[in-house]
C-alpha cells in the first residue's frame, strides 16, 4: 500500500459514525443513573417531552460528528519535518508536532471502532498533559504506515521516494515476547487487590449517592444487611464482609486482566518496540528506547513462587496527571524475558551495584506516624468522648501488628544501588519494585538535610527524571554527596541527545 502524506486528508468517511456514537456513549455514561430513575418514575407527558429533547440532542450531535469530521485533517511537513493536525468547528486550531520530539504512537480500537472497521492513532510527546493529533478514524493499513513514518528512528527519510512512503513487511515480523493465557491469570490473581478494592467501594458508593440525591434510595434494601450484622458476631460479620470482598476482587483483577492485556505481544521493529494487547479495547504500541525514562519491575512473593512479574515504562511527562496515563504496562513476564525487554531498553542488563541503606530512624519514623499517632487519637477519642469505641480494641491491636509487620518488611526492603550507569531503587513490603534509570537521563538532583539530622550525618536525595522523580531517604549523606558530585560530572560530560 501507498500513502502520501504530504496533501493534507481527512479520516474515513465512518469517522462522522464513530465520533457520533462516541458523543453519545459519552452522555449515556454521565447521566444514566438519571435516565433511568426518571423511567421509572415518569408519567406519559413526561416521556414525550424527554423523547423530544432526546432527538433534538441526537441531531445536534450528529451535526456536530459531521462538521467535525470536515474540518479535521492531516499532513506530514516534509520541509521542516513536523506532523500537522487541523481541527476545530468554530476555533479552528493547527497543531504542529516536530517529528524528532514523538516518542510515542498508539494505534487503538475501541468496541465501536471494531464493529464498524477503522481504527484510531494519537500520537503522544512530553511536552502536553494529553495526546496530540488524535486520529479517530482511519484503516488499519493506513495507520500502520503512518505510524512507522512518524517513528523513522534512524531520522533518515525513506530512501523510495521524497512523497511516497511505503508500508514496510517489519511489522508482521515474529515476536520475541507473547505474554499467554496461564501468565496472564497469575497476575491476575496475585496483583492489584488495594487498587480493586478502592474501585468496588467507589462504585458502590457513587451508585448509592446517584439513587439517594434522585429520592430513589429504597431501591437498595440495607434493613437486611443490618440485621445481619445485629444478629452475628463482630468478628463473624467482618469475615463473611472479607470473603465476599476477597472473592469479588478476585474476579474483577482476573477480568481485567484478560480484556485489558489479551494477546499480550512484544515486537522489536526498526530499533523500537511494538506492543499490541486488548481483547474489547485493542491497541497497538510504538516505543522508543532512548525515550524511555524509568523502568519499573515489581513482583510479590507469591508471583516470585509462580515465576511471573510485571514491568512499567515512564517516557517523558509534562505532569503528574498524565504519569499514570502514560504508564506502559508489560504484565505476565518471566525472569528471562525481563532481563531481554531491559537488554533492549537498556543496551544491556542493569546491574545491582554499591548499596545504600536508611538510617533506622525511617523506620521509627515511620512506626510514629502510621502507629502511634492514629492509637493515641483513638484512645483519646475513647477516654474523653465515645467509651464505646474501645469495644473494638481487637480492631486496634490488629492494626498495630499488620502495620508493624509491614513497615519492618517495608523498611528492610528499601535500598539503593548504583553501577556506573544505572541507579536503582528497591522498595516495598510485599510488592518490591525495582526503579531503574539511566544516570545520563538524569535532569537534576536534589540533596535536603535537616539541621538535626546534620550530626547523624544522614539527609534525603531526589532525582530528577522527565519521567517523573526518584527519591531515597535518609541514607548517609556524605556518601550520597559524592555519588552526587560523580553523577553531576556524568551529566555534564554525556553526549547522549535521548530528547
Amino acid at each position: 500500500m501507498e500513502a502520501n502524506f504530504n496533501q493534507p486528508q481527512r479520516q474515513s468517511l465512518v469517522g462522522i459514525l464513530v465520533i457520533f456514537l462516541e458523543m453519545v456513549f459519552q452522555v449515556l455514561k454521565a447521566t444514566w443513573p438519571i435516565i433511568v430513575i426518571s423511567l421509572l418514575k415518569a408519567n406519559s407527558k413526561s416521556i414525550f417531552i424527554g423523547s423530544l429533547i432526546l432527538l433534538g440532542m441526537i441531531i445536534w450531535l450528529g451535526v456536530y460528528s459531521y462538521l467535525n469530521y470536515r474540518n479535521f485533517t492531516f499532513y506530514i511537513d516534509e520541509e521542516n519535518e513536523e506532523f500537522i493536525v487541523n481541527d476545530g468547528i468554530i476555533n479552528k486550531t493547527k497543531t504542529s508536532i516536530q517529528l524528532h520530539k514523538i516518542q510515542q504512537v498508539n494505534i487503538k480500537q475501541n468496541l465501536i471502532q471494531r464493529l464498524i472497521g477503522v481504527y484510531a492513532l494519537d500520537v503522544d510527546t512530553a511536552g502536553s498533559d494529553k495526546k496530540e493529533g488524535n486520529i479517530k478514524a482511519i484503516s488499519h493499513q493506513l495507520a500502520i504506515v503512518l505510524k512507522s513514518r512518524l517513528l523513522e528512528n534512524e531520522g533518515k527519510r525513506s530512501m523510495v521516494s521524497e512523497d511516497i512512503v511505503e508500508a514496510k513487511p517489519e511489522y508482521k515480523a515474529i515476536p520475541f515476547l507473547k505474554i499467554n493465557l496461564v501468565s496472564l491469570l497469575k497476575i491476575g490473581i496475585t496483583s492489584n487487590y488495594v487498587k480493586s478494592v478502592g474501585l468496588i467501594l467507589t462504585f458502590f458508593f457513587t451508585i448509592y449517592e446517584n439513587l439517594h440525591q434522585a429520592g430513589a434510595e429504597d431501591v437498595i434494601n440495607t434493613e437486611r444487611l443490618e440485621g445481619f450484622v445485629d444478629n452475628n458476631s463482630l468478628w463473624y460479620s467482618g469475615l463473611v464482609f472479607v470473603l465476599i470482598m476477597f472473592s469479588i476482587v478476585f474476579l474483577i483483577n482476573i477480568g481485567r486482566t484478560l480484556i485489558k492485556f489479551f494477546d499480550y505481544t512484544v515486537t522489536q521493529q526498526k530499533g523500537s518496540l511494538m506492543l499490541t494487547y486488548g481483547l474489547i479495547n485493542t491497541q497497538s504500541t510504538i516505543l522508543k528506547p532512548e525515550k524511555v525514562q524509568i523502568v519499573k519491575v515489581s513482583r510479590n512473593y507469591l508471583q516470585k513462587k509462580l515465576n511471573v512479574l510485571e514491568i512499567k515504562i515512564r517516557q517523558a511527562i509534562s505532569n503528574e496527571q498524565k504519569d499514570n496515563k502514560s504508564l506502559i504496562e508489560i504484565p505476565g513476564c518471566n525472569a528471562f524475558e525481563r532481563d531481554e525487554i531491559l537488554k533492549l531498553l537498556f543496551k544491556q542488563l542493569p546491574e545491582k551495584g554499591a548499596k545504600m541503606q536508611p538510617n533506622f530512624r525511617k523506620l521509627v519514623f515511620s512506626i510514629f506516624l502510621t502507629i502511634v499517632l492514629p492509637l493515641t487519637g483513638y484512645f483519646l477519642f475513647g477516654k474523653y468522648a465515645e467509651p464505646k469505641v474501645f469495644e473494638y480494641v481487637n480492631v486496634a491491636v490488629f492494626y498495630t501488628i499488620f502495620m508493624l509487620v509491614l513497615l519492618f518488611f517495608g523498611y528492610r526492603n528499601y535500598r539503593l544501588f548504583v553501577n556506573e550507569n544505572h541507579i536503582i531503587k528497591q522498595s516495598g513490603a510485599w510488592d518490591i519494585d525495582n526503579d531503574i534509570i539511566q544516570i545520563e537521563k538524569i535532569q537534576a538532583i536534589t540533596t535536603s538535610q535537616l539541621f538535626w539530622h546534620k550530626s547523624l550525618n544522614i539527609g534525603s536525595l531526589t532525582m530528577h527524571t522527565a519521567g517523573g522523580n526518584i527519591t531515597f531517604q535518609l541514607g548517609k549523606f556524605d556518601q550520597i554527596n559524592e555519588y552526587v558530585n560523580l553523577w553531576l560530572y556524568e551529566i555534564e560530560t554525556s553526549n547522549s541527545n535521548w530528547m
